[in-house]
């Protein structure tokens, strides 16, 4: 061997395995990724259904940059929509089986909040007990997710206030 290989060889062979590493720890890291509730980009959403609890179902659709009632007219609440849909974007913060969990005991009997993207629905049930978190269930599993990011429900009637709805029966 030429005097000056061995030493070259020696540093290749610690590139090498710092690239196995680093590839490992990527690999690793892109398996723990939980994503986002839907694959679906926020921009990319058209159609809008929401129904707080039992009450009657509101639907939107986006036509020529703005949303409105897919069926009659009024005013709507542009940013409240755009918070909706939003939602597919809601990051998880760990994923289960919708098997693993009650319904009822999650808030999901019935949701407080189902919430329908395009065709996706997701229903938005309970607070955890260990944390500012919300269960959410995406077709058969349940989503954790940061209670920050979750539509809000400040009263049964005022999403739909917001939203441009008539107010319930009785409201002021």
């Amino acid at each position: 061997m030429r005097r000056g290989t061995a030493p070259r060889l020696a540093l290749l062979g610690v590139v090498v395995a710092l690239a196995a590493v680093a590839g490992w720890q990527w690999q690793r890291q892109r398996a723990a990724q939980t994503g986002h509730l839907l694959r679906l980009a926020p921009s990319a959403v058209t159609r809008i259904d929401v129904r707080l609890g039992a009450g009657p179902w509101q639907h939107y659709v986006h036509r020529a940059g703005r949303w409105q009632r897919r069926h009659g007219d009024g005013a709507i609440d542009q940013g409240q929509l755009e918070a909706l849909a939003r939602a597919a974007a809601i990051p998880v913060l760990h994923w289960r089986a919708a098997a693993d969990f009650q319904p009822a005991r999650i808030g999901l009997a019935p949701p407080q909040i189902t919430l329908v993207l395009n065709g996706h629905v997701l229903a938005f049930g309970a607070t955890s007990a260990v944390g500012p978190q919300r269960y959410v269930k995406v077709g058969p599993r349940i989503a954790l997710v940061p209670l920050i990011d979750t539509p809000r429900v400040k009263g049964r009637d005022d999403v739909h206030e917001n939203l441009g709805a008539a107010p319930a029966a009785g409201a002021p």
